[in-house]
Order: structure tokens, then C-alpha cells, then sequence
């Protein structure tokens, strides 16, 4: 049965990404040997999109205060973007050290995580 799920990110940089996750978002990280850093990821949802293609995957860290959340990555001199409203949330994106964009939006929809197990 599955236990768990594994996100790969690619990167220009991923040395330089590695640091920015264990040192600006504070993620819990093992070494997997040789420096090569696995991390503990937040509690996580999935959900299927309609699309015209196939093998495109995203990735949004979800949080309960979008503005707040901006001005903290933003005081560790992160770059991220202007906030949009969507139907099922507020969106932004920040930059990593490698050049690559992660979204972090304030959901508008109900989430699983709310479920008591």
C-alpha cells in the first residue's frame, strides 16, 4: 500500500536550492549520503487538473495567511511575486537561489487536511 509520496524538483542550482530549503523555510532534511538532502514536506494535498498534455506537474506550498507569508520570505531576501486572486485561492510565486518558481497560495476551498483521521 502506499505510505507517502516523494517530490523531485529540478533545478539549475540544486545545491544552492538545498541550502535555501533547510536554511529559509526551515524543512527537516536527512542526508541520503553525500550531502544529498531528502526533506520532510508540510502535510500535502493532490488534485487532477484537465489539461492537453500529460507530465506536467506543479508545486504550491499552502498557507493560512498569504500576506504574511510574502513578508517573511520577503525579510530573508526572497523574491516573490504580487499577489493574484484566483476562485480557489490567493497565489504568488517566490524565486529559489537556482532560478526556479514555487507557488505558495491562501487556499478559498476546503482542504482534506481540515478532516479529522
Amino acid at each position: 500500500m502506499i505510505n507517502g509520496a516523494h517530490v523531485v524538483i529540478y533545478s539549475k542550482d540544486a545545491e544552492a536550492d538545498r541550502v535555501f530549503f533547510r536554511d529559509v523555510l526551515k524543512l527537516s532534511s536527512v542526508d541520503a549520503g553525500h550531502g544529498w538532502l531528502i526533506f520532510a514536506m508540510p502535510p500535502l494535498e493532490a488534485a487532477f487538473h484537465d489539461s492537453e498534455s500529460n507530465d506536467r506537474h506543479e508545486l504550491y506550498f499552502m498557507c493560512d495567511d498569504i500576506a504574511a507569508t510574502l513578508k517573511d520570505l520577503e525579510s530573508k531576501d526572497v523574491k516573490v511575486s504580487k499577489v493574484s486572486e484566483e476562485r480557489w485561492g490567493s497565489v504568488a510565486t517566490f524565486t529559489l537561489p537556482g532560478g526556479g518558481k514555487i507557488g505558495v497560495y491562501q487556499p478559498k476551498h476546503p482542504s482534506p487536511l481540515q478532516l479529522k483521521r
